[in-house]
C-alpha cells in the first residue's frame, strides 16, 4: 500500500547543508571545464568553417576570436582543457585503486592545480617563442 507517513519524513540532504570540500570543489570545477571545453570547441569549429565558407567570413570570425575578448575566452579555453587534462589523469588513477587516502587525495589535488597553471603558461610562451 501507499506510505501514509510522506509528510512526516525527512528531506533528502542537499548541497547547502554540506561544507564545500577540496575534492568536491575540484569535481564541481572539473564538471564546469567540460561544459566550457565545449563551448570552447564550438568556436574553434566556427572559425574552421569560416575558413572553408570564404575569406571575407573567415576575416570577421579570425578578427573575433583574436580580439582581447577573444584572446581571453581563449586563454580561459587553455586553462580549462589542461585543469580537465590534470583532472582526468587523476581520475584515471582512482580508477585504477589508487590515491583515495586523504592525504595522497590532497597532494594529487595540489598537483591538479599547480599542473592547470604551469601547462597554460608553458604553452603560451613556447607560442611566443621564449623557448
Amino acid at each position: 500500500m501507499a506510505d501514509v507517513n510522506r509528510g512526516n519524513r525527512p528531506l533528502s540532504p542537499h548541497l547547502s547543508i554540506y561544507r564545500p570540500l577540496y575534492t568536491m570543489i575540484l569535481s564541481i570545477t572539473h564538471r564546469i571545464t567540460g561544459v566550457g571545453l565545449a563551448l570552447s570547441l564550438v568556436l574553434i569549429t566556427w572559425w574552421f568553417l569560416a575558413l572553408a565558407v570564404g575569406e571575407e567570413y573567415f576575416e570577421f570570425a579570425n578578427a573575433m576570436l583574436t580580439s582581447v575578448i577573444g584572446g581571453l575566452i581563449l586563454i580561459a579555453s587553455l586553462w580549462a582543457l589542461s585543469f580537465h587534462l590534470c583532472n582526468g589523469i587523476r581520475h584515471l588513477f582512482w580508477d585504477a585503486g589508487k590515491g583515495f587516502e586523504l592525504e595522497t587525495a590532497w597532494r594529487s589535488g595540489l598537483m591538479v592545480l599547480a599542473g592547470s597553471v604551469l601547462l597554460p603558461v608553458a604553452v603560451l610562451l613556447l607560442a611566443r617563442g621564449v623557448f
